[in-house]
């Protein structure tokens, strides 16, 4: 989903003033400084492409407190942050009643020159307000949480609210996103991460963080690990064999074969030095296999299960649900589109990148 000119390093500018919500703040900041470098550091496997640069902006460096006392820390007044890729504003603690036209002056007026400048700007819950009160929103459709939409029609009529949505991209670029109610900032962060990432980091983000429907577990999000290093020759030439042939039939007489080992011998020292025994690291991998199918291609799954060598396609299913807590069809479903989010009616997220330049 990233184009030639998004940039190698993505400035993220988190808005923050006394009504804003730790809660999402935090978890944004978090999340995107992870992305790139959280999956080679839990799993092993080689880091992702990019990486956002996340800052939290306000009115000057000094530390507030919102509207619950939690500390705020900005890291950049709105006068340093000349430019940004991104800028989030996310949920404010502003009741039903709380006039909001005329306020954060400062705020707005940064917000509409990052705008102008070809940042793309998102909100979370009533974070819309801010966006209204910058005239980002006029003409445009938006969401919010469900519970501001009065506010938001009356005091900015322009806007065209579409409360019934999740996420709402909108303007020139897709340069505009709203999202629903307080949770909903997971979905706009792996949206977000798909765009500029890709749609494998965005996957891989909402198998870090279980972003997305829990209801079986955690088993679904969990990926192989790497295996452990080691100086074990006929094992690495093993492992080397079979990173190739894994789809081959009795694959495990195949690296046994190739280590030179005998085969009490070389199931003793493979599980000793990989911490699997030889026939589940076979399955690890060929599930893993399936998985990347299921989630980048339409192949069917009886035709996955015998490219990834299981010639019986029950057995393929019934170790996969072992492996994974759910059946293929349910793991595609979920994650097959978990990193494109429909922001409309029967079409996806944007594949456009920024206009701004760090």
């Amino acid at each position: 989903m990233t184009t030639p000119f998004a940039p190698a390093r993505v400035s993220v500018c988190l808005i923050a003033v006394p009504e804003i919500a730790t809660g999402v703040l935090n978890g944004f900041f978090e999340v995107l400084s992870f992305v790139g470098s959280g999956w080679e550091m839990l799993t092993g496997w080689s880091p992702g492409p990019r990486r956002f640069t996340p800052r939290i902006v306000a009115a000057s460096r000094e530390p507030l407190r919102n509207l619950v006392g939690l500390p705020v820390t900005p890291d950049l007044s709105f006068a340093e942050a000349k430019r940004a890729d991104i800028v989030i504003v996310c949920d404010l603690a502003v009741g039903r009643d709380e006039e909001t036209r005329g306020r954060w002056p400062e705020a707005v007026e940064w917000l509409r020159r990052q705008h102008a400048q070809g940042a793309l700007v998102c909100s979370v819950c009533t974070g819309s307000l801010m966006l209204a009160e910058a005239g980002l929103l006029d003409g445009m459709e938006a969401t919010c949480h469900w519970a501001a939409t009065d506010q938001i029609r009356s005091r900015y009529p322009d806007v065209r609210l579409r409360p019934e949505r999740v996420l709402v991209t909108a303007g020139t670029g897709h340069r505009l996103v709203t999202s629903g109610a307080n949770a909903s900032w997971t979905d706009l962060a792996l949206y977000l991460v798909a765009r500029f990432c890709g749609e494998e980091e965005a996957r891989r983000t909402a198998k870090l963080f279980l972003f997305g429907d829990r209801s079986d577990g955690q088993l679904p999000f969990a990926a192989r690990v790497r295996p452990r290093q080691h100086d074990d020759a006929a094992v690495a030439a093993a492992q080397a064999w079979i990173a190739d042939n894994y789809a081959r039939a009795n694959p495990v007489a195949g690296m046994t074969q190739v280590s030179g080992l005998a085969a009490r011998s070389f199931v003793r020292r493979f599980q000793s030095v990989t911490g699997y025994a030889p026939l589940d690291y076979v399955q690890s991998l060929r599930i893993e296999e399936a998985k990347q199918m299921l989630e980048t291609t339409d192949a069917p799954i009886d035709a996955i299960a015998e490219e990834v060598g299981y010639t019986e396609p029950a057995a393929f299913r019934r170790i996969f649900k072992r492996n994974t807590g759910i059946a293929p069809h349910q793991y595609r479903q979920r994650f097959r589109w978990m990193a494109v989010p429909h922001t409309r009616e029967g079409e996806g997220a944007s594949r456009e990148g920024p206009a701004a330049q760090p």
